[in-house]
């Protein structure tokens, strides 16, 4: 057997195969993604939605009305873009020129919709697909067998790619849409529709999405789940590429496929990595980006200060809580609580969105376990130790994801927190995707015992309570002041002799700090630290605890915590219909109240909280 560095020819050249179908695939999802973002400027989070909806169109038409694989590579991408092109019509058309959470978190939503339907129809068991009669069998070429399917794949995704890059680059339609993009109005006064051509475009890129999930069902099981794998994937192929760059998706998609597939051969621990620290150099490197960093959430000036009476309301409220609920319930909320101020510490009075805060809650609530259950660390150093490790993170990451703007900036942190994350499903002391279990509470200074949880919730709102309290201080600060002023005009602030990036960097240090603070402390809670805490869903349930109650007010995060802890406590037997609810949430909180419950209510009132 022919071998190359120790690795057998077949094995290299069937890595060699599989990272080039990988690749083609990334390539043609990360080519509709950047055909929207390139033309709308919408970060279309619902594209892995879009691509499972293409397989299991293809899987219907053939299962229920017999229509072969041919006529749904046709008929599969018209009804995904069928189903996307009113999502653009009415919806994401009324956010265009906001800031690019509100489309992120609407197309996030959508998602959540599809994936939750889907699920609740067809369970979450995968699907097989049958490759066609005609594409059946393969090709024995001594050092590899070649799936004739796969070959077919991979040539059909190339066709389509450099023909959609022709279509735009070099074609009378694509300079119509290239310039309705720098100018619509302009464009408009010559006589051509732009709305209509806006949202054919955005069609059209969920049509490759779906074309993308018709040619990936005969290789891969069409499950609810194949493209919530999928989608961070695709995101660091597309900023890669550059945001927009059509042939940078394309080059970049293949190319990271066949980095993956080597990477699995000469070193498998870092595959599924390999991607996020490609995304994060790439964005290291470049040169930073002139996007607004924010400024879009800002209160109106209140009237009056409401904050005092709020925070009263609020410890009554805690002080007598465990007499109406239920404790292990009330910690949840209070914890979900700090993480939530934390999160808005960061994007509510600093203009910063995270995408990656999971990292912090997740790191913190590990490093807490860990000192608690290995080192035979008591609650308080345990505690310490999980917000120190998350404080060091955040201030490693703060200092290097600063560099970048805008959506780069969300993309950099979302790129940390995944490298956290296979850190932590890999590290021996984690135990994996079964987590890290029976972590002790112990005993408070050696004398509470935390084993009762009326006394366990009693520390938990203590410590909720002095997070609530460093982050007014901070935010009534004259450091709190300054990064008002960055939020509303970073340009100004820099003019005015201010170092910007070194503030940036201290109120995103905080920021995961307390993160890591209720990170540590649910994990002592439910003596649990998992990969849920450190998956970046986990960064988007954070971003709807913030816009749900009110980002940029300082008890609107713990409304929207308290709601969204409720809302997964009561509905936990509702299986699927949590995440179609959920997703209805973030689309009714983006479209209809942008402000939040309370950000609505002091809007309304003219007060502050």
């Amino acid at each position: 057997m022919i071998a190359l560095f120790g690795i057998p020819l077949e094995l290299m050249f069937g890595q060699l195969l599989l990272g080039l179908i990988n690749g083609c695939f990334y390539a043609l999802l990360s080519l509709g993604l950047a055909v929207i973002f390139g033309m709308l400027r919408v970060v279309n989070f619902a594209h892995g939605a879009q691509y499972t909806l293409g397989a299991f169109v293809a899987y219907l038409l053939l299962t229920a009305l017999g229509v072969n694989f041919w006529f749904a590579l046709v008929l599969a991408p018209l009804v995904v873009a069928l189903i996307g092109m009113p999502l653009e019509r009415f919806l994401l058309s009324r956010l265009y020129g906001l800031d690019h959470l509100y489309g992120l978190l609407l197309t996030f939503g959508f998602a959540l919709i599809v994936e939750g339907i889907l699920r609740h129809v067809f369970g979450v068991a995968g699907r097989a697909y049958p490759v066609p009669a005609s594409l059946a069998g393969g090709i024995d070429l001594d050092f590899l067998y070649m799936p004739i399917y796969r070959a077919y794949a991979i040539g059909a995704s190339l066709v389509v790619c450099f023909g959609t890059w022709y279509a735009i680059e070099r074609t009378k339609m694509g300079s119509y849409l290239r310039a309705a993009t720098e100018n619509p109005a302009l464009v408009q006064a010559f006589g051509i529709n732009v709305p209509l051509l806006m949202t054919l475009t955005y069609g059209a890129g969920v049509a490759l999405a779906g074309l993308a999930g018709v040619l990936a069902a005969p290789v891969y099981q069409v499950s609810p789940r194949m493209g919530a794998d999928l989608i961070v994937i695709v995101f660091a192929v597309v900023v890669i590429g550059g945001l927009g760059s059509i042939m940078g998706a394309i080059v970049t998609g293949i190319g990271l496929g066949l980095a993956e597939a080597f990477c699995k051969v000469f070193w498998p621990e870092a595959s599924a990595t390999v991607v996020f620290v490609m995304m994060a150099l790439v964005l290291l490197l470049q040169r930073p980006s002139e996007e607004p960093a924010g400024g879009t959430f800002a209160q109106a000036p209140p009237k009056r200060d409401g904050t005092k009476i709020a925070a009263l309301v609020l410890l009554a409220i805690g002080l007598a809580a465990p007499l109406f609920g239920y404790p292990i319930f009330l910690m949840k909320a209070l914890c979900y609580a700090l993480y939530a101020c934390a999160f808005n510490l960061l994007i509510g009075y600093a203009g910063l969105l995270s995408f990656g805060h999971a990292a912090y809650y997740g790191s913190g609530a590990y490093a807490a376990g860990y000192a608690a259950k290995t080192l035979g660390a008591t609650t308080e150093v345990a505690l310490i130790f999980g917000t120190l490790v998350a404080t060091a993170l955040g201030a490693l990451f703060g200092s290097l994801s600063i560099r970048r703007s805008g959506i780069y900036f969300a993309m950099t942190t979302l790129a940390f927190a995944q490298l956290v994350y296979f850190f932590c499903l890999q590290a021996p002391f984690t135990g994996g995707e079964d987590g890290m279990q029976s972590i002790p509470r112990g005993r408070l200074f050696g004398v509470l015992d935390l084993t009762d949880h009326v006394t366990m919730y009693y520390l938990v709102l203590a410590i909720v309570l002095g997070g609530l309290f460093a982050i007014h201080r901070i935010v009534h600060s004259p450091f709190g002041q300054v990064l008002k002023a960055i939020r509303e005009n970073e340009t100004r602030a820099r003019s005015l002799g201010y170092d910007v990036a070194r503030y940036k960097v201290m109120v995103f240090t905080l920021s995961a700090a307390l993160a890591g603070l209720a990170g540590a402390t649910k994990a002592l809670v439910f003596q649990i630290a998992t990969l849920t805490d450190v998956f970046w869903a986990n960064s988007g349930e954070v971003v709807l605890m913030a816009l749900l109650g009110g980002i940029g007010t300082q008890f609107g995060p713990v409304v929207g915590a308290i709601f969204l802890a409720g809302l997964d406590n009561y509905l936990a037997a509702a299986g699927a219909w949590i995440t179609i609810i959920m997703g209805g949430i973030y689309v009714l909180c983006v479209m209809t109240f942008r402000r939040g419950l309370v950000g609505e209510w002091a809007h309304r009132f003219r007060i502050k909280l």
